[in-house]
């Protein structure tokens, strides 16, 4: 598909390309929690296996990398929410 024809259907729908782009977004954000949350179980779990029961800390830089994905994927999730609102006022 050439980009004229991307363009053209854009402007035939807006609202139906800013919904699409918004479920990309909700998507991609909701992915992202969900497998910063599964790294966080892995993590413990291996951690427990380990026979770390009275040792369970995580590393600064492990937090702080979850803590990064988790305000991307919630960003992501809110411009997502405000695409599809914005979309519903075209």
């Amino acid at each position: 598909m050439s980009l004229q024809v991307l363009w053209s259907l854009f402007l035939a729908h807006p609202a139906g390309a800013l919904n699409s782009l918004a479920l990309f977004f909700a998507l991609a954000g909701a992915w992202l929690c969900l497998m910063t949350r599964m790294r966080e179980q892995r993590g413990m779990a291996r951690v427990l296996a380990q026979g770390g029961l009275d040792e369970i800390e995580v590393d600064e830089r492990t937090q702080r990398i979850n803590r990064f994905f988790y305000r991307f994927g919630t960003l992501s999730l809110g411009v997502a929410l405000l695409l599809s609102w914005f979309s519903t006022q075209l």
